[in-house]
């Protein structure tokens, strides 16, 4: 399909380009920005007056996998909920982090998984599991499971239990050339824990996480890292403390990226209020310095990217007492707004806010898997993904009315900037929001 998109204003960070500027796509690329190329004929123009127009977004930790069925014969794929979800919130290209359900731990999983990516849908980039068995002692076959599809390699939400696997791991990784992207949170500080520890967490009565189940698992990534020249992605990261042991670390000119969550960003352990396990989330709610530093963090590029963490949990996972409640939340429909609350309470362009969500990310996956090619740009010869978005509405978050099959988020009832208008994956329209 062939497309002119017109009167839109262009926000391609990557480029350099904030202005009025048409766009025309054929073949799935964009082939022309501002003037038609010679002899263009458009099967479809859009108009974009009064929406900008922004490359398609790149999620660095998704969970959109149908639950319990990947690798199953006749099954597998993805939840058509959460793959609307990641259209209605503009994201054409994420990454998928394994778990308890669907940990793709042999090439037949991941195979499985990929057959059912289709036309029209956000480009999944799944992570393949670093062990294998309940144990996680052994190591998978990570040099198959590349060749398979994984992007990297990952062990869920804390570090191998066992030392010696996580340095056996990034030997592995390294003589590859391929990347861990770890969660760094010590499993014996973090076990047992629902909130981050401090002065909330003990008037509330609940097991608090402290600062150094983050800080104990970066002294080790890093040691390994020195000694083993790897590779890694942090992902999630969630104190000042960890920000600080990152900005050395990048000094040092080890080989690490990192993201952050747009829970860590905006909110802080005291918005639980009474109980609202909404707000039971990994990694748990941090104090307001935390949530401080990785502000600046993310504006200063010590962290490169921002990403939703979208967990979907059902109303049943969060109807238990909060210390039990499931963690996690939806945040695929959320990420551009709450990018763009970041950039205006920070009174910080709107460029600044669309590059953690674009360039940022696309320059951690270019890092970690040179072979997908260019993305998180729209210059000419760039993949024809994209959205339309009007940045000057105000929405109310109404759970109930997002695509997700989850409606449980902290920012219910929220008024957020910006709102998604359309999603081109491919050069394809893929989603239109209903008026």
């Amino acid at each position: 399909m062939r497309l002119h998109i017109a009167n839109g204003r262009l926000i391609d960070p990557a480029n350099g380009v904030d202005g009025l500027h048409d766009l025309y796509i054929a073949a799935g690329r964009v082939v022309a920005v501002g003037a038609a190329p010679e002899a263009f004929q458009a099967d479809r123009h859009i108009d974009a007056k009064s929406l900008a127009v922004l490359p398609g977004l790149i999620d660095l930790s998704a969970r959109v996998a149908q639950a319990g069925n990947v690798g199953n014969a006749g099954h597998g794929g993805f939840a058509p909920a959460e793959l609307r979800a990641a259209l209605a919130g503009g994201v054409t290209r994420l990454v998928l982090p394994p778990d308890a359900e669907s940990s793709p731990d042999e090439p037949t999983k991941i195979e499985a998984l990929m057959r059912h990516t289709q036309a029209g849908q956000c480009a999944i980039h799944p992570l393949g599991a670093m062990t294998v068995g309940l144990a996680g002692e052994t190591l998978t076959e990570m040099a198959l499971l590349a060749r398979a599809g994984c992007i990297a390699f990952a062990q869920g939400e804390s570090l191998a239990a066992d030392t010696r696997v996580l340095w056996g791991a990034m030997r592995y990784a390294s003589g590859l050339g391929q990347t861990l992207w770890l969660r760094p949170q010590d499993p014996w500080l973090a076990r047992g824990t629902s909130a981050a520890s401090g002065p909330y967490a003990e008037r509330l009565g609940l097991e608090g996480m402290p600062a150094q189940a983050e800080t104990v698992a970066l002294h080790t990534i890093f040691e390994l890292q020195r000694a083993t020249g790897a590779r890694v992605h942090l992902s999630r990261l969630s104190t000042a403390a960890g920000v600080d042991l990152l900005h050395a670390a990048r000094r040092e000119g080890l080989p690490v990226t990192a993201d952050v969550s747009i829970n860590s960003l905006l909110l802080t352990d005291v918005d639980i209020g009474f109980f609202d396990t909404n707000h039971h989330l990994s990694p748990p709610l941090r104090g307001q310095r935390d949530r401080d530093a990785l502000q600046s963090a993310l504006a200063d590029g010590v962290i490169d990217a921002l990403c939703s963490d979208h967990t979907p949990v059902d109303a049943r996972g969060k109807a238990a007492p909060f210390a039990a409640a499931t963690p996690g939340a939806t945040g695929l429909e959320l990420l551009l707004s709450l990018a763009l609350k970041w950039a205006r309470d920070g009174r910080r362009p709107v460029g600044d806010a669309l590059a953690r969500i674009t360039t940022g990310p696309a320059a951690v996956l270019s890092a970690v898997a040179p072979h997908l090619g260019p993305c998180g740009h729209l210059g000419v010869d760039a993949p024809a993904d994209l959205c339309l978005a009007d940045l000057d509405t105000e929405w109310m978050v109404m759970p109930a009315a997002l695509q997700s099959r989850s409606a449980q988020t902290p920012f219910a009832g929220m008024m957020l900037p910006g709102r998604v208008r359309a999603t081109v994956v491919g050069g394809q329209p893929a989603w239109e929001t209903p008026v």
